[in-house]
């Protein structure tokens, strides 16, 4: 079991050597992030498995392949594929929940086509609140959907729409915290999103605009 001594060092890594994989493993722990029992069930066949990413290697896959269009947002971004500690591989063995969600935090990003800005963020948050991971994931729902806009004001408009097509996503996907994208690189993404029910049916994501737009009107008369 981790220890706040550990995560102190892994902290002092991150600071000084740009370490970003132990800290973020080792939150999970530390902060009682754990899993709803339906996803520890989904978890257990994703124990101890932790391919390495070769993003040179990717990147000659051709384009519009996963592989290609995850290195491409790595290197563009200037982020490395994060990596665990060998002190902690036991623990991580055990842990595939916290193991498996910060490995695949930037496959997300490029599976459900947000960018790496606040907004880009929060539209990932909001998926994997609707693909109902976490009790604490989900507490942080309000925070996300109320506060975060009005802290990111030159963001706030791209952040609210990214929020709602990342929970229209979570919640008509399956779940992808379970997908094994290392075995499918050489395949076309647009392939893997369709498979994944990561394609957006446009009338629902319309529909909930519309409502939201309604309800704007609504408001605006009673103000009025």
């Amino acid at each position: 079991m981790a220890n706040i001594k550990r995560f102190i060092k892994a902290i002092k890594d991150y600071y000084t050597s740009g370490q970003t994989g132990d800290i973020a493993f080792l939150k999970f722990e530390v902060f009682g992030m754990s899993a709803n029992p339906t996803i520890v069930a989904q978890m257990q066949d994703l124990a101890g498995y932790y391919p390495s990413i070769d993003l040179e290697q990717l990147r000659q896959l051709p384009e519009g392949t996963l592989g290609y269009e995850y290195a491409q947002h790595m290197l563009k971004n200037g982020i490395q594929p994060l990596e665990i500690s060998d002190d902690l591989q036991a623990e991580a063995d055990r842990s595939p929940f916290a193991l498996r969600y910060t490995v695949t935090h930037d496959i997300f990003h490029v599976l459900l086509g947000f960018d790496t800005s606040y907004a880009g963020e929060m539209g990932v948050a909001a998926f994997t609140i609707a693909q109902d991971y976490s009790k604490l994931f989900n507490a942080f729902g309000p925070v996300m959907t109320h506060i975060y806009p009005l802290i990111f004001r030159a963001q706030s408009q791209q952040m609210r729409a990214n929020i709602r097509r990342g929970k229209a996503l979570g919640k008509q996907a399956e779940c992808l915290l379970s997908y094994r994208f290392e075995e499918d690189w050489a395949r076309p993404i647009a392939d893997i999103r369709a498979e994944q029910g990561l394609i957006l049916k446009e009338s629902e994501f319309a529909g909930t605009q519309t409502g939201n737009a309604a309800k704007g009107q609504i408001q605006q008369t009673i103000a009025a």
